[in-house]
């Protein structure tokens, strides 16, 4: 029997997880909002009504709410509870983790592959911390429990990057080429530079003028306009990306009078990009991958109009999916623990050693 692989990427919009590994070796992916509804106790059963799609996880003598359902339980300050530059080392962050693992529903998991924006994975002493805090015997509520064995971290995008090679066959060809992973989340603006599938360090980064930004300033182009503290940003990120006027005061609204600035917060990102990257002349490959990729895509097809962009099918799991085969060829060739888990044996090594 193969080693029981599994990963998961928090991040500060979703966290995104494998559920599963399909007969034929991929990946099943799932996701529900980072955000986690502290509690002193147990949350009381539905009084009436269907049952909301959430698990509770006891957390430094609290409970954490956590699961797709989450905003029946969230309050106003919720949405923002990760937006800090070491919020892989909160209760919060570890609710989130450990929410993901209980979907699972498995009691052992041989091997754990998690995601870090890249500035976050520069801090070696972060990604220790958060490797010993995983590892182990973890309560997931309900009386169940849950032993991972082995942690690992990885920067976000390289799970992109893994992805990409084995979902457009390039395996080999990305070697021998070097490549740029642009990543646009919920908070950060990532990016690394490869050399075959090693990061250049030195290329690579993050800064924080993700997705939370854009939205952030349409929400004060609204308060401005209708004197309120409008502060509804799932609201927006859903009329920017179905491309329909948002719900306010009971009227629809028009947003297209503060897309000027907002585009703003994508130009800042890839021109801080250009400071490490240059004009990208030495590169192969630029690819683009996230949650925000949508509204990013103009800014990055601006600072590089003489390349072309790869933009990945379902972008917001390219992460974890690469995490999730970078993961199984690591436990082929590390003894990882042995459990009852069909995975993939055709998964070729597209990560070295040293990366993971």
């Amino acid at each position: 029997m193969n080693p029981v692989v599994r990963a998961v990427d928090v991040g500060r919009g979703n966290t995104k997880f494998i559920v599963g590994i399909k007969e034929d070796g991929t990946p099943q992916c799932d996701m529900f909002p980072s955000q986690a509804a502290p509690s002193e106790s147990l949350r009381d059963q539905d009084a009436w009504g269907a049952k909301r799609k959430t698990t509770t996880v006891p957390i430094e003598g609290l409970f954490y709410e956590v699961g797709p359902d989450v905003h029946l339980a969230a309050d106003v300050f919720s949405a923002n509870m990760l937006q800090n530059d070491h919020y892989c080392l909160t209760p919060e962050y570890m609710a989130l983790l450990l929410g993901a693992v209980h979907y699972m529903q498995l009691e052992h998991i041989d091997l754990l592959v998690v995601g870090l924006p890249v500035a976050t994975f520069k801090q070696r002493r972060w990604v220790a911390a958060l490797e010993k805090k995983v590892q182990g015997e973890h309560q997931l509520g309900n009386g169940k429990r849950v032993t991972i064995a082995r942690v690992k971290a990885v920067a976000q995008p390289t799970g992109a990057l893994m992805y990409y090679g084995l979902a457009y066959n390039r395996v080999a060809e990305l070697r021998k080429e070097r490549s740029l992973i642009v990543d646009p989340g919920r908070r950060t603006f990532d990016w690394i530079v490869s050399h075959g599938m090693q990061q250049v360090e030195k290329r690579s980064h993050s800064v924080n003028r993700g997705m939370f930004d854009v939205l952030q300033s349409i929400a004060d182009g609204i308060s401005r306009t209708t004197a309120s503290q409008y502060r509804d940003y799932d609201v927006i990120d859903r009329a920017l990306r179905e491309g329909k006027k948002p719900v306010i005061f009971q009227s629809d609204y028009d947003i297209a009078p503060h897309l000027a600035m907002a585009l703003k917060i994508p130009e800042q990102a890839v021109a801080e990009m250009t400071r490490y990257v240059g004009d990208a002349a030495d590169l192969k490959n630029i690819i683009l991958v996230g949650g925000a990729a949508f509204f990013y895509r103009k800014a990055l097809k601006a600072a590089f109009p003489r390349h072309m962009i790869t933009e990945l099918k379902d972008p917001i799991f390219a992460n974890v999916k690469g995490f999730q085969y970078a993961g199984t060829a690591f436990s082929k060739t590390h003894q990882v623990g042995v459990g009852p888990e069909l995975e993939n044996p055709e998964v070729p090594h597209v990560l070295p050693r040293s990366a993971l």
